[in-house]
């Protein structure tokens, strides 16, 4: 019973006894020349129950007292016990905060030294344009010298067939005069000595001609890699980048389990994904729709089981961990090695360079249940995110929803970014992670829920606009 329903009842009797008592037929306790100590409670029971004699009103009245004593010294007990803990809370929530501004600074201290090297990779581009303008306009003259050569060997070859007819002419009237002949001789001499220099000239233009020809072959093989560029710029059409899709795809699924007082809790989802590569690692992108965890409850809980399986085909992988994106803890990158991706066969999609060079791009529901082409626009309240309009979207195939977890790829057939909810686009410019999270058919060594707790945190922190 409710210790202060317990003391209304005894209030309430002792009223009713004192109404009911006739003081005046009560006989007075006899003196003995000193006042009765108080007892405790349990002393005065007794007293009653042996046929000594009935509690009196004021020993009643302690004995309810007393009562009312050790409850408020309880309530007070409950409400320092709750003052401390609260102020626990308070201080953990403090780190927290702390942790996590400790995160973004470290992230934004990344993502201006990516800023730089984008700035130095561009400018190492703009000058090999230069350099290979400068190369196109020395080869042109180089070409333009030698056709002028060639025209100067061929009136020299000219000139020498005309210097050997006139020679034979003179050799025929040689017996003619001797003078003649001497003239003739020294006409040939000089020839002949003219003759050697149009061959020495031809052999410097042949070699000049070699030279050339090997600089032209440079030429070309740099013509065709300019090409290749060109052909990587041009859109390539919805249709052709969705076979390209449902050709690399792999298929994810997670076995979760934990254990409650109501008994085991287990999870399975499914979906089908792709795998990406910056050019050094390669992952797998994953919504966290598309995993067990939820970032709207209160607490996470601790996992005892989170295996995950990666298959395509007969080939199937369980990665050993997952990380969280540092950019949107929506994000996740489940790591994979070069030799598991070639196992797998499904060719990485690299990352978008220049992510804006087209104002369109394909998004893929579902894990290929749709596909069309969309507009979107860069949200300058949210840096590395984009909006999408669902209500633009053009040239609809298939049974398509645009939804949390869609790939959306760039016209040039690179990686985009992920839905993260029905109009906002995250970006995917590098596999940074927030926190890394252990897998494994026994995580009971590793409690889960601290690592999950703070992730959580930071989705919560997240612009309204993006959340």
């Amino acid at each position: 019973m409710n210790r202060t329903l317990l003391l209304i009842l005894c209030d309430f009797l002792l009223l009713t006894l004192l109404a009911l008592t006739r003081w005046e037929d009560a006989t007075p306790a006899p003196q003995t020349g000193r006042a009765p100590s108080p007892l405790p409670p349990s002393a005065t029971a007794p007293a009653a129950a042996d046929g000594t004699g009935p509690a009196t009103p004021q020993q009643d009245l302690v004995a309810i007292m007393r009562l009312s004593l050790e409850d408020e010294q309880a309530r007070r007990d409950e409400l320092a016990r709750n003052l401390e803990q609260t102020e626990a809370e308070r201080l953990a929530v403090e780190r927290a905060r702390a942790e996590l501004a400790e995160n973004l600074a470290r992230t934004e201290r990344t993502a201006a030294e990516l800023d730089q090297n984008l700035a130095a990779t561009r400018s190492a581009a703009e000058a090999e344009r230069a350099r290979n303008a400068q190369l196109a306009r020395d080869l042109a003259a180089r070409e333009a010298e030698a056709r002028r050569r060639e025209d100067e060997l061929a009136r020299t070859a000219a000139a020498e067939a005309a210097a050997r007819t006139r020679a034979e002419e003179l050799a025929v009237r040689v017996g003619v005069v001797v003078r003649e002949k001497e003239i003739l001789q020294e006409q040939t001499q000089t020839l002949r000595a003219a003759v050697e220099a149009e061959r020495a000239e031809r052999q410097r233009v042949q070699e000049t001609t070699v030279q050339i020809a090997a600089a032209t072959g440079q030429l070309a093989e740099r013509t065709s890699e300019l090409a290749r560029e060109f052909r990587e710029s041009q859109p390539i059409n919805a249709n052709t980048l969705f076979e390209s899709f449902l050709q690399r795809r792999v298929r994810s699924q997670f076995a979760a389990q934990r254990s409650t007082f109501l008994g085991n809790v287990t999870r399975n989802p499914e979906t089908r994904t792709v795998l990406a590569s910056d050019g050094k690692d390669i992952v797998a992108i994953l919504h966290v729709d598309d995993t067990p965890f939820d970032w709207r409850a209160q607490s996470q809980p601790d996992w005892e089981r989170l295996v995950l399986t990666l298959n395509r085909g007969a080939t199937t992988i369980q990665p050993p961990r997952l990380h969280f994106a540092s950019l949107d803890p929506r994000v996740i990158f489940v790591p994979v090695s070069a030799e598991e991706a070639q196992r797998l066969g499904g060719e990485p999609y690299l990352l978008a360079l220049e992510p804006f060079r087209f104002p369109e791009a394909v998004l893929i529901s579902a894990g290929g249940a749709g596909y069309g082409e969309l507009p979107f626009k860069i949200d300058p309240r949210n840096p590395g995110y984009v909006k999408v309009d669902n209500r633009l979207v053009r040239r609809l195939f298939g049974d398509f929803s645009p939804s949390r977890g869609d790939l959306v790829l760039s016209k040039t057939g690179e990686l985009l970014g992920i839905m993260v909810n029905n109009d906002t686009c995250a970006l995917i410019n590098n596999f940074l992670p927030q926190r890394a999270l252990p897998l494994g058919p026994d995580l009971r060594a590793t409690p889960t829920g601290p690592i999950l707790d703070q992730v959580a945190r930071r989705f919560q922190i997240l612009p309204p606009g993006v959340r």
